[in-house]
């Protein structure tokens, strides 16, 4: 007697209970499924098996996207053994602090999905913080407040935050991959790389990190300032918030620098 068709669906649903880093697992259950039902006719087999298949090439083509990502991170992982991804989020904002991250990754390690955070729904990202700060040699996180921001400006802030982040590492990083420009006043080996966090692994966990922190922090003082909708829009310029800033004016953690044009 065959195995119904909705037995087999339930088997290939069990293919997608690995975790993120089981890649291999999950592949190794999609080639044994699809080699077991491959030759069954139905039409709602065939189906499913061709899902599977659609499935492995999707792995398959994601594992060697992140491998890309890791062009920098093997390029000088022969002369440097500590390389470090920083990043940062809030530089736009008109309320909260700009967030930095630094982050030291195994060597070698492999994390799908792993990307720009903007380009990451909020779920994925909360699933790859949990990943990368688990397994991360090391990370640390930096953080100027609104009035540092305001008293030194955003550029320098933003330096200091990063500064901050490396030089507070648990492992010293001896080389430091950075998006878009160099950390001033950081004696290490700096790479700049435009977009870096897209291109590389090391610099797209410290965005995911920096990100979800700050995603956090806003979260909290939404609790705090609920009339300002930092729960959705994070302190950034949505419409919704000028038109309270305009009309109650700025809380406490507003930006007196960034919100002349508002109030």
């Amino acid at each position: 007697m065959s195995v119904s068709i909705a037995d087999i669906k339930k088997e290939y649903k069990k293919t997608g209970e690995f975790g993120l880093l089981d890649y291999e697992k999950e592949l190794e259950a999609l080639y044994a499924f699809v080699e077991k039902y491959e030759s069954d006719e139905r039409s709602g087999v065939k189906a499913t098996v061709s899902s599977a298949e659609k499935k492995i090439n999707s792995i398959r083509n994601e594992i060697e996207r992140v491998k890309q990502m890791m062009q920098f991170e093997e390029k000088y992982g022969s002369e440097y053994h500590s390389i470090c991804g920083v990043d940062e989020v809030g530089r736009g904002p008109l309320a909260g602090p700009i967030v930095t991250a630094a982050v030291i990754l195994p060597e070698g390690l492999i994390i799908p999905h792993i990307n720009d955070s903007k380009q990451i729904n909020e779920k994925r990202r909360e699933e790859l913080y949990q990943i990368i700060t688990e397994n991360a040699v090391s990370y640390k996180i930096g953080i100027k407040d609104e009035k540092e921001i305001d008293e030194l400006g955003i550029a320098v802030a933003d330096s200091l935050a990063m500064k901050e982040a490396v030089l507070g590492l648990s492992l010293p990083a001896d080389m430091v991959l950075v998006d878009a420009f160099k950390i001033p006043g950081l004696d290490l080996k700096q790479v700049p790389i435009v977009k870096g966090d897209a291109k590389s692994v090391s610099i797209a966990a410290a965005s995911i990190v920096a990100k979800v922190t700050r995603d956090r922090m806003m979260v909290e003082y939404s609790k705090k300032y609920p009339e300002y909708g930092f729960d959705s829009n994070k302190g950034y310029g949505s419409a919704s918030h000028i038109e309270v800033l305009k009309k109650i004016g700025p809380c406490e953690i507003h930006r007196r620098s960034f919100i002349g044009n508002f109030v």
